[in-house]
């Protein structure tokens, strides 16, 4: 099976490019799945008709999903919701306040998880193309499953045993499935870990980054592109969407000559990362036929399905008396970034995004002694102490 995995600023045409590519796959016979994580759905629009929140079968070898986190929660995590639902009503919290906090932090990016652990068992599907939300969303889906189970550990700390037990007793007597829920939390929290195992998978997952020939947009693509090597996943390409070709108009010649500009900024800034370049197709996008269109020119003869590149994020080297961790985290500066460890964690922090890195179990044993940033690589020296 193959993940494929869209992301980049809102408004860069993501989902064109996702649909495109879904449609490209399913043209070569391989059976697709695209999935709409973006709760703007413009996936429906795109493919000009409705939608549902199950995969539906819309041409030969291809199909679309549409998420709904409540269609999920009730038809997956009913007791979970009801549990949380009310412990919070129990604390004082009104019933519709209630109802809303019943779904956890980060839900809406959980649900995606939790559908393709489901897919990914099942073996449905060879190639899953995600349209996902823009950049910030989609790095709160990929860093999800430490988020939640840190929020787990925090709302019932040490309390499992008791809510296992005396959850039986209380399920029975006022009809709160408390036991029955923290275990069906347990088994989402397992899924979630096991399909990002899926998703570190090069072989398996990889990330597609959508950007336009325009300033503020590659500032985002380079921002996207450094926190998911800080999470450690895979990007191997670049897609340079709406390339406005030349044209004999006075209007268009400052705005053409700026795109190339910035084309040539991304080929050099993500170089060895396979590039493609896609025109604008001077018109509204949507319906198959243009997607088709569009997925021939990004692509040509090439399979979409095909990992372009892997490149190794984290490289781990003996040295005496210690180790060096060399990670590849590009576009920062050294003043953006903090780092520390905790026994075999190293806890790196840039901007407003954390990276908790746990090391091998010897790594307990030794102290940070230093580390240096020469872009685009982060160096960190553990010695014995």
């Amino acid at each position: 099976m193959r993940i494929i995995l869209f992301t980049g600023k809102g408004g860069v045409g993501k989902t064109t490019t996702a649909a495109a590519t879904a449609i490209k796959c399913a043209t070569l016979g391989k059976k697709t799945l695209i999935i709409s994580t973006d709760p703007a759905h413009s996936l429906s629009d795109a493919m000009d008709m409705d939608l549902a929140p199950e995969p539906i079968e819309v041409s030969d070898n291809l199909w679309c999903m549409e998420f709904d986190v409540y269609y999920s929660m009730k038809k997956y995590w009913s007791n979970m919701k009801e549990m949380m639902r009310s412990i919070f009503k129990f604390q004082g919290v009104e019933n519709v306040i209630a109802e809303e906090l019943s779904v956890l932090p980060g839900m809406e990016e959980g649900a995606a998880f939790l559908w393709l652990e489901k897919f990914y068992r099942d073996k449905t599907f060879e190639v899953i193309i995600i349209d996902s939300a823009p950049t910030g969303e989609t790095l709160t889906l990929l860093s999800l499953p430490q988020v939640t189970k840190s929020w787990l550990t925090k709302a019932f700390p040490g309390q499992k045993f008791a809510i296992k037990t005396l959850g039986k007793v209380v399920r029975k007597t006022t009809g709160i499935p408390l036991d029955k829920g923290y275990e069906e939390m347990q088994t989402m929290f397992d899924k979630l870990e096991f399909i990002q195992k899926v998703f570190l998978d090069p072989e398996v997952t990889s990330i597609r980054i959508v950007a336009n020939p325009e300033k503020m947009v590659v500032q985002e693509a380079k921002r996207a592109f450094s926190y998911l090597q800080l999470y450690g996943y895979n990007v191997d390409a670049v897609i340079v969407n709406r390339i406005i070709p030349e044209i004999e108009d006075k209007w268009f010649q400052g705005y053409i000559a700026k795109q190339k500009e910035y084309i040539q900024e991304i080929e050099e800034s993500f170089e060895p990362i396979p590039i493609f370049k896609v025109p604008h197709q001077g018109e509204e996008v949507f319906g198959r036929k243009l997607l088709e269109s569009i997925g021939e020119s990004t692509y040509g003869d090439q399979d979409p399905a095909t990992v372009f590149h892997i490149e190794k994020p984290i490289e781990i080297e003996n040295i005496e008396n210690g180790y060096t961790v060399k990670m590849k985290i590009p576009f920062i500066k050294s003043e953006d970034f903090t780092l520390r460890k905790f026994g075999d964690e190293l806890i790196i922090d840039i901007k407003n995004r954390r990276k908790n890195m746990f090391l091998p179990k010897f790594a307990n044993y030794m102290e940070l002694s230093s580390y240096e940033y020469n872009n685009p690589y982060l160096t960190v020296v553990l010695k014995k102490t």
